[in-house]
């Protein structure tokens, strides 16, 4: 501490603060019951007038000055507790460490601390050593202590810690209080341990909604979407949802491409949730989120047309999902509207407005487009590329057949994606499907599928699948044999397809490639025979180089292709649904290009609207073309 910077103490440049000094004490308090204050430190009543950072370091400047005093222990403890809200953390630690001669912290300053904090993403580490620090020092934790420092557990994703933190408040007696238990059951979902928190859950002798909402954001953080939307229903018998809890439901609903599930959620916030839940920011921005993800562009406009108020992440939604959908001139349009209506600086765009704009001109094959958005991103907007604008443009002139441009990007970027291998992986797979699409050459693609696997974290299946691809564009069947049995020797297996669909009675019914496993297998294999009976009088050939990982046998090749999850997914469609009926099919691979064919091909005999979502866009099938206009 270095005291001689306030040897001179001087006017605070509030009228209402009179200057301080050792000598002259402060006016005595107003209140009625003066005698209760008798013998409080002369200072304490500074604390509740201070209105900045400078002047509560003032305080602590005087309180250097005075005699010592009984009381010197509580203001020491209240004013770490003042700057710490006032937010110098920094200077407010250093009174912890440091305190006024013969004093020891207090569990209070430790706690005030711990909460500030945890507060700030830059600082939530200190959080954990004040933990420890306050054991050293034998200051006893409570119920003020534990769910701050389980906050900065669950953002560091820091299991061994928070683990052992459990364990202390078994200890010391905290099992049944919920607000501790809730914020336990936050760090085991934001770690991964799901099967914990809802262990958790299940003990807790007494829930709030908190708890509701915790274990359901938990399920959609972990992926479990319709137990999330399980115990979204069972919540309802005790507590009604709040915004938080529809957000989670929102989002559960978007990942399962469920729209029925979508829209009764939907309805569930106009009918039962008042205003402030209707018209709240983020939900309207979830329902953006979940109707361009469930296929339903036109209705994620209508929302975002009818909010009365919009943010940047409203605009990201519309931007992203009008993209998603290969409306590529509707989402340019909207970046132009959105840059036109900006107000100061409350609306400009982000890093994220970019990913979707790049991603317009990267689906739409705008080259030049994509090239000046990214110029205007940096040097109009002052936003610094990172890995994902690199890989958009990179994926745009790889698309279109400028390869050596996107190497030569690769080359200049200025955030090396060899330093972040999951980034680095991303990128040259993208140049690698390129090469693929391009017929860039075999020698060419196979030093390009090298870099892809030596930036490769964990070792999966699509350089693998790809390489395989170009060899057989190429004819080299024996190489493609080498491709799968190296993949054999080293335990690497294609992921398999997979496709879901959601039929009007709200189940969402799931296919894998060759599945035989549905209740109406016969069914839908029968209606796959005759869907190939007419594409085959219409004209239709396999392209059996998109299955060159299987064996080297035409027929087998063919067998396997109409075996795959979309189509297995479309005939259940057609024979579950009126006529007419739009079938909309959610999957985790790329479409391939004779899946494709096939989807354009019964939009059209069929009279049917496709929607497939698979792993990159929508694709809009009707009468017998994509909305990406076979650009894929």
């Amino acid at each position: 501490m270095h005291r001689h910077h306030h040897t001179s103490p001087h006017s605070w440049p509030s009228p209402s603060l009179p200057a301080l000094s050792s000598t002259s004490p402060p006016p005595p308090l107003s209140s009625t019951n003066g005698s209760a204050h008798a013998h409080a430190h002369p200072l304490l009543p500074y604390l509740d007038l201070a209105h900045s950072s400078i002047q509560l370091k003032q305080i602590h400047a005087q309180a250097l000055k005075f005699p010592p005093h009984p009381h010197l222990l509580l203001l020491h403890s209240r004013l770490i507790h003042s700057i710490s809200l006032s937010g110098d953390l920094l200077y407010s630690l250093r009174l912890l460490l440091h305190p006024f001669p013969l004093l020891l912290p207090t569990s209070f300053s430790f706690n005030s601390l711990i909460r500030s904090f945890s507060r700030s993403p830059s600082l939530k580490p200190l959080s954990l050593q004040l933990y420890l620090q306050m054991l050293l020092l034998s200051l006893s934790p409570d119920n003020h202590t534990f769910p701050f420092v389980l906050k900065s557990c669950a953002f560091l994703s820091s299991s061994s810690f928070g683990s052992q933190l459990h364990s202390h408040i078994v200890k010391l007696g905290f099992s049944s209080d919920i607000y501790i238990l809730n914020s336990l059951g936050h760090f085991y979902s934001s770690c991964g341990k799901l099967s914990l928190a809802r262990q958790l859950f299940d003990g807790m002798p007494l829930r709030n909604r908190v708890s509701w909402n915790i274990m359901i954001d938990g399920c959609v953080m972990c992926g479990e979407y319709e137990t999330a939307l399980e115990l979204f229903r069972d919540m309802q018998s005790q507590f009604s949802p709040d915004a938080y809890t529809m957000q989670s439901a929102l989002c559960a609903c978007a990942a399962l491409g469920a729209l029925s599930l979508g829209m009764w959620a939907h309805a569930f916030v106009l009918r039962k949730c008042d205003a402030s839940v209707q018209n709240d920011v983020l939900i309207n921005n979830s329902l953006i989120d979940l109707y361009s993800k469930c296929g339903d562009i036109v209705m994620a406009r209508r929302v975002f047309d009818e909010m009365p108020q919009r943010d940047v992440t409203s605009w990201n939604a519309l931007i992203l999902g009008l993209t998603m959908h290969g409306q590529v001139e509707d989402s340019l349009l909207a970046f132009v509207q959105m840059i036109s209506d900006v107000e100061g600086d409350k609306l400009r765009p982000n890093s994220i407005t970019f990913i979707g704009v790049l991603s317009a001109c990267n689906h739409g094959g705008l080259v030049t487009e994509g090239q000046k958005y990214f110029r205007s991103m940096v040097d109009e907007f002052g936003i610094k590329p990172q890995l994902e604008h690199y890989g958009c443009m990179v994926d745009i002139l790889s698309r279109a057949g400028h390869i050596e441009e996107a190497l030569e990007l690769v080359k200049n970027m200025n955030c090396k994606p060899d330093v972040v291998y999951g980034e680095a992986f991303l990128i040259w797979r993208s140049i690698l499907d390129a090469c693929c699409k391009r017929n860039a050459g075999v020698e060419f693609s196979e030093a390009v599928a090298q870099r892809a696997l030596e930036s490769e974290l964990v070792a999966t299946s699509g350089v693998y699948v790809l390489l395989s691809k170009v060899y057989a564009s190429a004819n080299r069947w024996n190489e493609v044999g080498l491709v799968r049995r190296l993949m054999s020797e080293e335990g690497i297996k294609k992921e398999p397809g997979c496709s879901s669909i959601e039929i009007g009675d709200g189940i969402v019914h799931e296919f894998v490639a060759g599945d035989s496993s549905h209740p109406k297998s016969k069914e839908i294999y029968e209606k796959l025979n005759e869907v190939e009976c007419k594409l085959v009088m219409a004209g239709y050939v396999p392209d059996s180089s998109q299955a060159p990982l299987v064996a080297e046998v035409d027929g087998v090749k063919c067998e396997s292709l109409r075996r795959h999850s979309e189509r297995l997914a479309i005939a259940f469609g057609l024979i579950s649904t009126k006529p007419g009926m739009t079938i909309r099919v959610l999957k985790n691979l790329r479409i391939c290009r004779d899946c494709h064919e096939i989807a354009k091909l019964i939009s059209k005999l069929y009279c049917r609207e496709i929607v497939v979502r698979d792993r990159a866009r929508f694709h809009h099938f009707r009468d017998g073309s994509c909305s990406c206009m076979d650009y894929w």
